[in-house]
């Protein structure tokens, strides 16, 4: 993987880790303000995922690395994102897989886990890259979970 410098957030938590990682996927966006995006095809994501807090585990990690790739990559790797019903949903456009709903989606599959930490880490932001020239970040507001 290309080494990628991306938006950093400002915080005041003692640790930041950062998770790159690809995920090939096939999606649809079912309404014709996506154009051609409506016909199903296939990208290969590449992700990065921030997490920050103050506090390590027992083990003296953040959150482990291996954590962070089973939540995302072996979930999201080689689907068909619509086909992930729990998440995506046909009938609301706020669900449907476009680049922005993958990345809350994927913040949103991060943080429920960071929450049931004791060290209680928190997603700070996740960058999904779509194509060459195509990207989006996912930032929740201050405040605010979702």
């Amino acid at each position: 993987m290309m080494q990628q410098i991306y938006p950093q957030v400002q915080h005041d938590y003692s640790y930041e880790l950062n998770k790159d990682m690809q995920i090939a996927a096939a999606h649809f966006v079912p309404t014709d303000a996506a154009g051609k995006c409506r016909q199903l095809h296939g990208h290969t994501y590449f992700v990065n995922v921030t997490v920050a807090g103050d506090d390590l585990d027992e083990a003296g990690f953040l959150v482990n690395f291996q954590v962070l790739k089973k939540l995302l990559h072996d979930k999201f790797d080689h689907t068909v994102l619509n086909d992930h019903k729990d998440v995506f949903n046909d009938q609301d456009p706020n669900f449907f897989p476009t680049t922005e709903v993958v990345a809350r989606t994927m913040w949103e599959t991060i943080e429920k886990h960071l929450e049931t930490l004791p060290s209680k880490p928190t997603c700070l932001q996740v960058y999904v890259r779509e194509t060459p020239t195509s990207y989006c970040i996912y930032r929740p507001k201050k405040g605010k979970k979702k």
